[in-house]
């Protein structure tokens, strides 16, 4: 078994709904178990600004699955749940993030491991930290220390 993390965040239609539907869909991967899944946070836009606020959730994941397999299913219940990807940073009714898979580092046109700007968004680290403070981000640290050094402005626990 694998440890991986995820990132879960949505800002169209009922998006609280959507990340809990989401969570509940990862626990439904085959070879895949939640472990444990993070309170949910509103947080305020990155790079777009003319958008709802997000409601933003982070899951750990037990899986046999490799890394491409888990992203794989991570898109496909992106796309069940309405996701169309239009320009970066635009709102969503969904995104699912495959922060860490194991220590794996990798860098290719399909997976970048790990995710490449969760060091610098506390708006993955906070609910991430919530259940893997420990939690080693390869050639980047702890989770807890990112996030200590991060502006959590606009990023609140809702639950």
């Amino acid at each position: 078994m694998t440890l991986a993390a995820v990132a879960l965040g949505a800002n169209l239609g009922d998006a609280a709904a959507t990340v809990n539907e989401a969570f509940a869909r990862l626990d439904l991967l085959p070879a895949t178990r939640v472990i444990a899944r993070s309170p949910r946070y509103r947080t305020a836009p990155v790079g777009y600004a003319g958008q709802p606020d997000f409601i933003n959730a982070a899951a750990l994941v037990e899986t046999t699955l490799d890394a491409d397999a888990l992203l794989a299913a991570l898109l496909e219940i992106e796309s069940d749940c309405g996701r169309v990807r239009t320009f970066r940073n635009a709102p969503r009714t969904l995104d699912l993030d495959l922060l860490t898979w194991g220590e794996l580092v990798r860098d290719d046109r399909a997976l970048t491991l790990p995710h490449p700007r969760m060091h610098e968004r506390a708006f993955v680290l906070a609910p991430l930290a919530d259940i893997a403070p420990d939690l080693s981000v390869p050639g980047r640290g702890r989770v807890a220390e990112l996030l200590s050094v991060l502006d959590c402005n606009g990023v609140e626990r809702i639950d």
